[in-house]
């Protein structure tokens, strides 16, 4: 059996740079989340994103970024982790 090559963060902005110029005509502004080279779903948020990134996909490796603004690099170490409903003071 031949297990399939795991995609790379590179591969994830390769597919947004492909969609790029579609994405930026029709859906400035929003936040675009990149899985498998594909386009998952368009949000109006990076919250709205991440929560749903994070809830089909875990720590797995994906992209959001929002259409039409420049990319944004941080160090590999960054990741997001919701919190969602608690507060802490």
């Amino acid at each position: 059996m031949v297990m399939d090559k795991e995609l790379t963060i590179n591969d994830e902005i390769a597919a947004y740079e492909g969609l790029r110029h579609h994405l930026e005509v029709e859906h400035m502004g929003k936040w675009a989340l990149i899985k498998n080279r594909e386009l998952v779903s368009l949000f109006d948020s990076f919250d709205s994103a991440a929560e749903e990134a994070v809830k089909r996909f875990g720590r797995g490796t994906y992209l959001i970024r929002q259409v039409g603004a420049p990319p944004v690099s941080m160090p590999a170490s960054v990741m997001f982790c919701p919190d969602y409903g608690t507060l802490r003071v």
